[in-house]
């Protein structure tokens, strides 16, 4: 095997590790927004659970923030919580962050 050969082969497994640790942040991200949010809601325990399982499976349908913003605000509007784009955005930006630490963390 060639230098070039041995770091391409390094290159993919990098990729691979990145694409994995960036799944499992998204989902994990994913659901403690949707806990998050069903505690906006006044949602609590199974409630809180199945809304937040909801925002996860509408990431896995559509991926991309736009998606789940979309889906959490026409809810948190459709119950006259203040919310915009913005700070959802900012929410899920801080949620990201903690998962993916508590990834690299080996939590």
């Amino acid at each position: 095997m060639t230098t070039f050969d041995e770091r391409e082969h390094a290159y993919e497994a990098k990729f691979a590790h990145d694409q994995e640790l960036l799944f499992k942040a998204k989902s994990r991200r994913d659901r403690r927004f949707g806990v998050w949010v069903a505690a906006q809601l006044g949602l609590t325990g199974a409630a809180a659970e199945d809304y937040a399982k909801r925002v996860v499976r509408s990431d896995l349908a559509h991926p991309g923030n736009g998606a789940i913003i979309e889906a959490v605000l026409g809810d948190l509007k459709l119950k006259g919580i203040a919310a915009d784009e913005r700070m959802l955005k900012r929410k899920l930006l801080e949620l990201m962050e903690e998962a993916v630490a508590e990834i690299e963390a080996g939590k």
